[in-house]
């Protein structure tokens, strides 16, 4: 397995490649690829993303069938379920590398902003469990200057949720903390533009 630096440099590569329009992995189907997989995968990076169908970690990354074990869920938020998907990965495939991925205009962000002036009224106690993990994050945000220029509060807000899921991996889970600090295991935090198509990475 290579290490968390060589994996980050090749998911940098990729990115550069995606936003470039200069894509390495134009199909993802190729049978060759599928048979290969079929009896076990290895995985290099992991990747904690949100749900939105506009980031497709495999696609920006331009990475291809079985390089990437992708965990997806609104607003990339920590859950039980998802530190335990990563410990599997870890454990299992020797992946070095995790990256917490955050997005422009995240709608999971959008609707805690807009729980916290006020302006929702969900029904859904599931949709509310997410924005509960999200609140305590940028609620001090929202309590600045920040509250009059949305494009700001929502750009440092995106970016405050992903460095607290980075933090969550980092030291909520026995197993990720003493691999993280043998130098095993990484954890990067990362956003990616809906404009640009470009990747930056914020820890």
């Amino acid at each position: 397995m290579i290490t968390a630096e060589e994996a980050l440099s090749r998911l940098k590569e990729g990115n550069q490649r995606f936003y470039s329009e200069d894509s390495q992995h134009k199909s993802m189907s190729s049978e060759r690829r599928r048979q290969l997989l079929v009896a076990d995968q290895e995985p290099f990076a992991i990747i904690l993303g949100c749900s939105d169908s506009r980031v497709p970690a495999e696609i920006i990354f331009d990475q291809g069938l079985g390089d990437l074990f992708v965990i997806r869920v609104a607003g990339n938020i920590v859950a039980p379920s998802q530190v335990g998907s990563i410990e599997y990965a870890v454990e299992k495939f020797g992946a070095p590398l995790v990256i917490v991925l955050g997005h422009s205009n995240c709608g999971a962000i959008q609707s805690t902003l807009d729980a916290l002036a006020g302006k929702t009224d969900t029904s859904s106690h599931n949709l509310n469990s997410i924005v509960s993990r999200i609140k305590p994050v940028i609620e001090t945000l929202y309590e600045t200057d920040l509250k009059h220029d949305y494009e700001q509060l929502m750009k440092y807000s995106v970016r405050a949720n992903v460095r607290a899921s980075v933090t969550h991996i980092r030291y909520s889970s026995p197993i990720l903390e003493r691999l993280v600090q043998q130098g095993k295991v990484a954890v990067v935090g990362a956003e990616y533009s809906l404009a640009t198509g470009e990747v930056t990475f914020i820890d």
